[in-house]
Formats: C-alpha cells, structure tokens, sequence
C-alpha cells in the first residue's frame, strides 16, 4: 500500500526568513475491522501492518489467543460505491468453533487514536477475559539499567519518526534487552496492536517472558492490551493514568512510567523490578 507517509507543501519560518518547501507528514486514515463479515470498529491509524493491527486489536478484545483461531484477513473489494478497493476495510474471519464474546457492549465501536475504555467494569472485564493470567506466568526479573537504555534503542528504531516527528511507537524487548519487534503508528495502541498481531500470526502468543514499551503515556487500554497478551512488564517514557495503575495492581502487571535517562517511577508489580536494597527509600 505504501501510504505510510505523505508530501504536502509548507511555508516556512526561520528566524525571520520565510520559504516554501514540501514537508513529509505521517498517513493517517480510517481502519474499518470486521469480523466474521459483519462491522466492529473503525480507528484512525497509519496504513501498514493492517492485518497484524486487526489481529492484535482483537487479541484485545479476548477474541483471539492464538493462531488457530484465525482463519484468515482479507481486504474488502468493493468498499466504495464504484467497488473499488481502498485499503482502508478488512475482515478478520475466526476459524470454526470459536466463540465471539458480546463486545460490543463493552465498547464504543468508533475508536481514535487516543481512546481508552472507562471505569470498574471496564477492569473487571480485563480480568475476567485474560487467557494468560500475568501473576502465573514464570518470574521476570529486569534491571533498572537495562529499561533505562531501551527509550533510546526505542528512538534508534524509529525510522518513519525521523521523517514525519509525527508517530508513535511501541517495541517488544526480551527480559535481556533484546529488541524482539517494533511497530510505528499515529495511535499508540494502533501500533501495540500492531505488536501484538504480530505475535499472533507468528504463533508467538503469550508473550510472557517480554518487554512492552511505549513511547507516549500509559493509558487503561495499552495496560489492556499488554494484560491479554501475556506480557508481564510495561514501560512508558511518560506518565500512565490512575485506571492503568489500577488494572495493573489488580492483574499482576509490572507497570513503570517515566521512563526517561536514569530515572522512572514503578507502580505496580515492583517484584520484577531488580531494586536494591539500598537503592529503596521511603
């Protein structure tokens, strides 16, 4: 498709003196999902990698876990008047015998690239939902050292960032610190879908001795995601919200902000954490 970044004319000012020259700016346009032919969500994100977002997205949703369950994702022809094809509606259909929760309910249908779900239902659907219970998977340890040098390994690998300054992104690290994947998108949790579609197609899931970075806030629904995908840590360079650190309390997730040079606050699942003993004050 190759639509990821786009060339528009920009006029110019610097210190005082004004040019015109074209400026490289990041995609953004619709995704419809559909499952199973029938319509489930649309959320603005960066073309590319629609198929693994539709499969990480619905990882998330507790209606994947693995790759039996999907059968196939194609594009839709015909999704125009003229039946032309835009890229921009995929349908996602399960293999026989997989059971299609009611989630429709627990959402809005319309997402942006900033959404997030709301409230004690939403957490308690969470962790009701998770095929991989985060507290029962086999103990990570990180270093502190080793999560303060991924924002800039995170930055490195940010190759359509370097061009646009307009996207986010998100990286699977082992609990070495070796860099496993990374995917960019205008959404933070389009590109941790993303990630997690990834995983799926490569049959990869859960990811449970992993890393998940990102390179905004820590929201509700990037706490979700990381929550149904197995994954036991997730670092953000910026601030999460109250209902994260909730979920993570709740769910067992190593939850840390603020990850930026040396420094960063953890607050929840701190038993992963490599603190010493010295190091820890009140």
């Amino acid at each position: 498709m190759g639509r990821v970044t786009e060339r528009r004319k920009v006029i110019r000012i610097r210190d005082g003196a004004i040019s015109t020259r074209p400026d490289t700016l990041v995609a953004e346009e619709p995704l419809e999902i559909r499952l199973n032919g029938k319509p489930l969500a649309i959320t603005m994100r960066t073309p590319g990698d629609d198929f693994a977002l539709a499969a990480g997205f619905l990882v998330s949703e507790g209606v994947l876990a693995g790759q039996a369950d999907l059968q196939n994702i194609v594009y839709c022809a015909g999704a125009t008047v003229d039946g032309s094809n835009t890229y921009n509606v995929v349908d996602v259909k399960t293999a026989p015998g997989v059971v299609i929760p009611d989630i429709t309910l627990e959402r809005n249908v319309y997402t942006t690239s900033s959404c997030g779900l709301c409230g004690k239902a939403s957490l308690d659907a969470v962790r009701t939902t998770a095929r991989w219970p985060i507290a029962d998977t086999p103990p990570v340890r990180v270093d502190p050292e080793l999560l303060a040098s991924l924002p800039d390994r995170l930055r490195a690998a940010q190759r359509v960032f370097d061009r646009t300054g307009g996207l986010h992104a998100a990286a699977l690290f082992t609990e070495d610190g070796e860099l496993l994947d990374i995917r960019e998108d205008v959404g933070r949790h389009n590109a941790v879908d993303k990630l997690v579609g990834r995983a799926l197609q490569s049959g990869d899931l859960p990811l449970s001795r992993t890393i998940l970075l990102v390179s905004g806030r820590a929201s509700f629904e990037l706490a979700q995601k990381a929550v149904m995908a197995g994954i036991p840590v997730l670092a953000a360079v910026s601030a999460p919200s109250s209902l994260a650190v909730d979920l993570a309390a709740e769910t067992g997730l190593t939850l840390v902000g603020f990850l930026r040079s040396s420094s960063m606050n953890v607050y929840a699942g701190e038993d992963r954490i490599a603190l010493r003993a010295a190091a820890t004050q009140g």
